[in-house]
């Protein structure tokens, strides 16, 4: 069975040869992560671009477009929450070398204990059909109030973490809770770093 990035190398293979994306520069050596659209991609692209257009814009009363420059004030940065919040807490595995997420690897760790409370609060349901009290259940049932605890004080430590920019709590996390690499199975991670999605430019003559 394919995994996950056969399939997105595939992808990525295909697009390449039919005109979809070519690396960027790419006669130049290319820069890495960065692709230009190509004569089937810049179509798709306009498409999809006119589509939500319509559909955001042209189909609301309410709504009027604006075509902005990208270039603001960094104020308005700092209004929006990009400065901030524009960035993804990111960690390596240094077995599969594998980067990911910090925060959607504790969201993944949770779904797993919902789904154990989902499971419990399915089986009494069957269990007691038409007399079935969820929310009693939820907050009464030993299982499900020790799951619920168990992701209050996850969520809790996770938002501690962040608001505090504390990257080596959240790799401590990682590790407290056992989280492995889906691909090596290990837990040999590196350091939590913060990743910034913005980038710095200058403008005018002078830098």
């Amino acid at each position: 069975m394919a995994t996950n990035d056969d399939l997105f190398k595939n992808l990525i293979s295909h697009c390449k040869e039919y005109g979809f994306i070519f690396p960027s520069s790419e006669i130049y050596d290319g820069l890495s992560a960065v692709y230009d659209y190509g004569q089937y991609g810049s179509e798709l692209k306009k498409n999809i671009r006119e589509y939500w257009w319509k559909a955001m814009v042209q189909m609301h009363e309410n709504i009027v477009g604006i075509d902005a420059a990208i270039f603001m004030h960094p104020t308005t940065w700092k209004a929006s929450g990009h400065v901030d919040a524009f960035n993804d807490p990111l960690i390596d595995n240094k077995d599969s070398k594998k980067r990911y997420r910090a925060d959607v690897l504790i969201e993944d760790h949770i779904a797993k204990i919902e789904a154990k409370i989902e499971k419990e609060v399915t089986k009494a349901r069957d269990r007691f059909g038409d007399a079935f009290d969820e929310n009693q259940f939820r907050s009464t049932n030993p299982r499900v109030v020790e799951n619920q605890k168990k992701i209050d004080a996850i969520n809790e430590q996770f938002r501690i973490g962040m608001e505090a920019s504390d990257m080596a709590a959240i790799r401590q996390l990682i590790l407290d809770l056992e989280i492995v690499c889906p691909v090596s199975g290990t837990r040999n991670w590196t350091d939590v770093r913060q990743f910034n999605l913005m980038f710095s430019n200058t403008n005018g003559i002078g830098e």
